[in-house]
This record gives structure tokens, sequence and C-alpha cells, in this order.
């Protein structure tokens, strides 16, 4: 696969109409959408199913029922147990896992192309999928073992942190769930909620089924409509995600703790999938935090002023508004000096965006890293499952070296300034130094 693609790689430029990837698309019988790139070099192929089934689809009561979905599909199923599936895919080489974030969850499956191998491996894959049991001990277990590990993350600050930025950006929005649920709500969880929320989520209409590797169009077509046509019937009505509502206004809560470092988390809202600003958003916060060493926010608070080990920001994006933010760890006398410089830059920043030179710069980087993200099935196979499932254009990565080269400075600037209002930041430090546990809110 290496080969292929530094040949294509090589007329990439000189050639704009040649498809990279070419992705084939269409629809199952029953309503998923197939997206598929053939791979004829090495004897792998590369399956997996999503589902709009992700955290976002939780219930604050019942928060952790669709992640626990995803987790006990995967161990036990029309008559076999965890030991038999573990055995029956150790035996031809296959691997079966999970995908699950806030938008969406599926399961993964890599086998050996040839005939027996795939057999095997499908057939296992299948079952899992279309008539899981969840078998009540494993829940039961799979709850202890859960409510224990999120009792012990709850006393770290980088948890506290991250759960109460999102809490704050997302309010009362399923997005500020914790994807694994709350102790509390993982105790409630029932086989039947399990059940439940399958046979609501776990159906063909909507679904996106990814295949890459050594099959052919018509046998990539076969395992589809194989692995879709046996899902439960969809339901009379589809479940949507709710739109994320604004930030009301600027919010500080500092959050004692005696941990010898600060974490600090700093953000707000950013964007979706499907953005039109994108590629500015990319590209700019690359400049600004994304980079690592190259990024004006590591420069600021690491290099120059040494505040923190390491400092940088990203964007989110969801099927609705994802977050935006900013986070570093820096020692508590030090917590309110990084704090101020991070402000000041990304104020200086969305005031003027980049230089010449820093877009330049990222966009040579960017682009000059962009075979190393197609670079194997595995990689190819997790862009076509997100170009299918955000309904992407099918020449996403085809157009992705043209659409950063694109961007201008003032396209960051107007990207940025729409989204980020430095004075009506979300910011949350926990362990600042002689803090008290307070929040101050600024009213739209």
């Amino acid at each position: 696969m290496r080969i292929k693609l530094l040949f294509l790689l090589m007329f990439f430029y000189a050639a704009p109409v040649l498809a990279l990837l070419p992705i084939a698309h269409w629809e199952t019988a029953g309503g998923a959408r197939v997206y598929f790139v053939q791979n004829r070099d090495i004897p792998m192929l590369d399956v997996s199913i999503d589902f709009a089934a992700g955290s976002g689809f939780d219930r604050g009561d019942k928060s952790g029922v669709a992640s626990m979905t995803n987790h006990i599909l995967q161990l036990g199923a029309d008559g076999m147990d965890q030991d038999d599936i573990a055995r029956r895919t150790a035996d031809v080489g296959a691997a079966i896992s999970a995908r699950f974030d806030s938008d969406r969850a599926g399961l993964r499956l890599r086998t050996l192309s040839s005939a027996a191998e795939r057999e095997q491996a499908l057939a296992v894959y299948t079952r899992l999928l279309q008539k899981p049991t969840f078998p009540a001990a494993a829940l039961s277990r799979e709850k202890t073992r859960l409510i224990g590990t999120i009792k012990e993350s709850d006393t770290r600050p980088a948890t506290i942190a991250a759960r109460t930025f999102a809490e704050l950006v997302y309010g009362a929005h399923p997005y500020g769930l914790r994807s694994s649920g709350e102790a509390a709500s993982v105790e409630k969880i029932t086989r039947d909620d399990l059940t439940a929320f399958y046979r609501q989520h776990y159906h063909p209409r909507g679904a996106v089924v990814a295949i890459v590797g050594d099959v052919s169009r018509d046998e990539a077509a076969a395992i589809a409509e194989r692995i879709a046509a046996g899902l439960p019937p969809p339901p009379a009505a589809a479940a949507v995600l709710p739109p994320v509502d604004a930030i009301p206004g600027k919010v500080t809560r500092r959050i004692p703790h005696h941990a010898t470092q600060s974490h600090i988390h700093i953000g707000t809202l950013g964007m979706a999938r499907g953005d039109p600003d994108y590629f500015p958003l990319y590209v700019g916060n690359y400049i600004l935090g994304g980079g690592g060493f190259a990024s004006r926010i590591n420069e600021e608070v690491r290099q120059k002023r040494g505040l923190a080990y390491s400092a940088g920001g990203y964007f989110s994006p969801l099927a609705q508004k994802g977050y935006f933010v900013i986070s570093m760890q820096t020692r508590k006398e030090q917590a309110q000096e990084a704090l101020d410089v991070t402000l000041k830059t990304v104020r200086d920043y969305v005031a003027n965006g980049p230089t010449e030179k820093e877009l330049r710069d990222a966009k040579t980087n960017l682009v000059g890293g962009f075979p190393l993200r197609i670079d194997s099935n595995r990689k190819i196979h997790e862009y076509l499952a997100m170009i299918g499932y955000y309904r992407l254009p099918l020449t996403y990565l085809d157009d992705f070296v043209g659409n950063i080269e694109r961007v201008t400075i003032a396209d960051i600037k107007r990207a940025f300034t729409a989204r980020i209002d430095p004075d009506r930041l979300i910011t949350v430090v926990v362990g600042a130094q002689d803090a008290p546990a307070t929040a101050a809110a600024t009213p739209r």
C-alpha cells in the first residue's frame, strides 16, 4: 500500500483530476450507506459499521447506557460466550474492536481476506451485531469494574478539569455527559436498558458500513448486505441529537485540589463537522495551539516563560457543535501568569491572525505530513468511516491538500472572529492557589 500511495502522490499536484483514493458508495437494501476502497496490495480486509448511538444519545439519569451497550455487545451472541468469541477470532488471526464517541458507536473487524479466514471472522462479527445476548453476568462484572474506575478517576485533577469544562460548555445538552456515565447512573443500568438501546439505535437505516481491502466491488456489496440485513428493524422515529445552545457568557471556575500542579482548560463552542470554515479553523488552530512546538501558545507559555511542559489547543468537531479547548498544567504559583499569557495570546491572535511566515510554515508542515495520514489500510478505513458518517464529500481526501493551500490570513481572521470571543471564554482551573470553589458568570 505504501508503494502505491507514494506513486500516486508523485502525481498529486501535477494531475488534480487524479482520484487519490477512489471511493465507491451505495446503499444496502435496508438503507445502510456503504463506502468502499479496494486495495489488492495486501491480503487484508477492514470492515466496520457505525450507528447513531454515541454518548450524545444518553439520558442524564441513565448516562453510560450507550457506552455499556457498545461494550457488552462484544461479550456474547447467539450461543457464543466471551471465550468462544475470542477463540474463533484468534484462530483466523482476526480482531474485533469497538468504536465509540459522542456521536457514533459500532464495531470494527480486521481479518485476512482469504476465503476461509474471512468467512469465519465475518460469521462471528455478524452474530455479534445481529444477535447479541447482553449476558447478565458480564453486565454485572463490567458495572462493578467501571464504577471503581469512575470513582478513582474522579479524584484526579485532569478528570475534574475536563468534566467541569464539558458541563460548563454544554449545560444540559447530552454532549456534556460523561461518556462512561457517572458511578450512580452506571449502578442503575439494567440488561433491559441495553436491549432497548440496541433496538432503538443499532438498525440499518442511516448506518454506515466502511470497507477497505482485498475484495471486489461485488464481494464488498455482499458483505455489506450480510452485515446490515439481520439488524433490528428501524424504529418509527429515529433518534436525533438536539442542537447545542449558545454559551450564555463568560464563566471562570476555580476548584481547590491538593495536587502540586494546576490543570487549566480554556475554551468555548467550536464547530460541527462539515462547517464551511473547517479548513481555516484547522489551519488557524495549528498555528495558535495545535502545532506542538510550532504553535504560538506553546511558544509563549512554555518556550519563552517555562510556565508549562506543554500547552496547546484543538477543535473537536461533532455532528452538532463541538468544543474548542486550550489546556495545560503548571505549578500552582504560576497558574495565574500562565492563564494571563494564554488569554493575551488568544486575544492577539483573534484580532490580528497569523503572520505570513506562520501561515506558510503551517501549510508546509500540514501538506508534508498528509501522506502519513493515509499510509495504511487502517488509517484509510478510519477516514472512510468518518467521511461516510458525517456525509462529507467523497473527494474529501483528494481535496485535502488543496483546501489547506487555499486558506488565507483573512480566512483565518474571519473564522476565528466569528467563533472565538476572548471576552466570553469558559475557564476552569483545578488546583488554583488559594482558590475558592466559585464561578463567575457574565450574562449574555
